[in-house]
């Protein structure tokens, strides 16, 4: 592994555990007469008693619910639009992670004059005047504590915007909110926050601070993720994925994703699977192609992972293959892409349009060429 420089960026304030929702106009009420609300349609109901507190209490409320998939540079345009003449003292997401990366983005751009494309990449934000509050309700991509914020450009090529004005001022993770979220939402989030520990953990730019996280975010989601899809009430599981995620959300910044990421990226920006699906259909396969090139590090994962720990590294990393292969099996969704209603005639596309992912390629344990890419597709096709 190669040492970077660690930075991290952390919330300004971060509050976890149920019910912890109930406190938060707290924290709204002695910053912000007028709220920016980002939030999904169904959380609207659940979210009632916290919109009327604030009501109650003289703060102008404007919610909007526009986002329901993964946002694109047009959904931005169109929401800061709609903005126009708002004079927001805070900005709040409230949901999964695309809410809470438009959110983010929406707090750094109302009162900046930067346009969205001077943004796009690494550190070119330059400023945030609007307070930003996260809530997640799923348990998958971390974006309440990262510095990152993902959308998809006029090309459909998934575009990265890394800052730490886009950490948010204050995070509050209440797993009660996840209660709700359907079975193979919670799976595919939790594989996708699981994806996030392993990449980190292995990366060729892994720090031995970010590892604690990411280790221990690996344990949580393996030990509890198939109780949370099959009992989503289980407010324990929840919990404990909830934190996983948080986890691998710190890993983010400093150390970010590696090859799944790439390779996934364009499974959604240009076929539209789900996130999470994208990485939990990839990473078996990626991690096979990487073991060669890391095996004591993924045996390290294997052991998160709770597998027992074999003769030799090589064979606990295989273990902890197998145990990926069994925690989506377990999950019950799809394994394969052809399952997921990609054709085999697309393959040299995705490996073409992941090659353009070098940001993150580039933090991969092992070099991915094209053809390395075409064949780690075509291992997973069927």
């Amino acid at each position: 592994m190669v040492q970077q420089l660690l930075k991290i960026h952390f919330p300004g304030k971060l509050v976890f555990g149920n019910g912890s929702l109930a406190n938060l106009k707290d924290e709204i009420l002695p910053h912000a007469r007028e709220v920016l609300i980002i939030t999904i349609g169904p959380l609207l109901n659940q979210l009632d008693p916290f919109f009327n507190s604030l009501k109650e209490a003289g703060v102008s409320l404007h919610v909007n619910i526009d986002i329901n998939q993964e946002p694109s540079f047009a959904d931005f345009r169109a929401l800061m639009k709609q903005f126009e003449g708002i004079n927001a003292d805070m900005v709040i997401g409230i949901g999964g992670g695309s809410v809470l990366d438009i959110a983010k983005l929406v707090a750094a751009q109302l009162k900046n004059d930067q346009p969205l494309e001077a943004i796009v990449g690494n550190g070119l934000l330059k400023g945030r005047q609007t307070g930003l509050i996260c809530v997640p309700a799923t348990s998958g991509t971390g974006s309440e504590v990262s510095p990152n914020a993902i959308l998809v450009d006029d090309e459909h090529q998934k575009k990265g915007i890394i800052s730490p004005y886009l950490v948010p001022d204050v995070v509050y993770v209440d797993p009660l909110l996840t209660l709700s979220v359907p079975p193979a939402i919670t799976a595919a989030t939790g594989l996708d926050a699981l994806t996030h520990c392993l990449e980190a953990y292995t990366n060729k730019f892994s720090q031995p601070f970010i590892d604690i996280y990411a280790y221990e975010g690996m344990r949580l989601i393996a030990e509890n993720l198939v109780d949370a899809v099959k009992d989503g009430k289980n407010e324990d599981a929840r919990s404990k994925v909830a934190m996983g995620s948080m986890l691998g959300g710190f890993c983010l910044g400093p150390v970010n994703t590696a090859a799944v990421h790439a390779l996934s990226y364009p499974l959604g920006s240009t076929f539209h699977l789900p996130h999470g699906l994208s990485n939990a259909l990839l990473l078996p396969y990626v991690m096979e192609f990487n073991v060669p090139a890391a095996p004591q590090r993924y045996a390290d994962v294997a052991i998160a992972l709770g597998c027992e720990r074999q003769s030799d590294h090589l064979s606990t990393a295989q273990a902890g293959i197998a145990k990926i292969r069994e925690l989506i099996a377990a999950c019950g969704i799809p394994a394969t892409l052809k399952e997921a209603g990609i054709t085999r005639e697309v393959i040299p596309q995705l490996a073409q349009e992941a090659m353009l992912i070098q940001r993150l390629l580039v933090n991969n344990p092992r070099h991915v060429s094209y053809d390395d890419a075409v064949d780690i597709f075509n291992a997973a096709f069927e």
